[in-house]
């Protein structure tokens, strides 16, 4: 058994989600998630098929973004994988859609951050153990921080 970590290339710092799932029609699914979330949204799903045809299957509204999506599931290549990235959007307007596909089975993350997966890989594939994602605190949150923290929820609208 060998352990490896694979960067995700995201180079826009853009929004990335990357779970597990287990049927062929996870990319179709995930895709129709998103467009009942958000129909004027940019993005792309890839899907890693473990079994059968062992193809990335990518769906989308973005042809660039379909391309740095199947890029990076194919770096992953983990297993049935999946990597949703995202232009002007945000995961928590999507990942409830996503967790209710019934072929999903988890989310290792939703970030812009940059982000590491660590891999295992032994003679019968890969799987993904986790993810490092982005870095860690500098300190403990103070009132000033906290009174930032809550007027840039309102400003940005996800909070009154």
């Amino acid at each position: 058994m060998e352990l490896k970590t694979v960067k995700i290339n995201n180079p826009e710092a853009l929004n990335i989600i990357i779970g597990q799932s287990h049927f062929v029609k996870t990319a179709e699914d995930i895709y129709e998630a998103m467009m009942n979330s958000l129909p004027d949204a940019k993005f792309a799903v890839a899907f890693c098929e473990a079994s059968m045809n062992r193809l990335v299957r990518i769906e989308g509204t973005d042809d660039e973004l379909k391309k740095l999506a199947g890029e990076n599931a194919y770096a992953l290549s983990a297993g049935h994988c999946f990597f949703v990235i995202m232009r002007d959007a945000f995961p928590i307007n999507v990942l409830r859609a996503i967790k209710d596909v019934p072929e999903v089975c988890g989310i290792f993350c939703a970030t812009a951050n940059q982000v590491e997966v660590i891999i295992v890989e032994n003679e019968n594939g890969r799987g993904i153990l986790g993810v490092i994602d982005g870095e860690p605190p500098v300190g403990i949150e103070g009132p000033e921080d906290e009174q930032k923290r809550k007027e840039l929820l309102r400003n940005i609208g996800y909070k009154r």
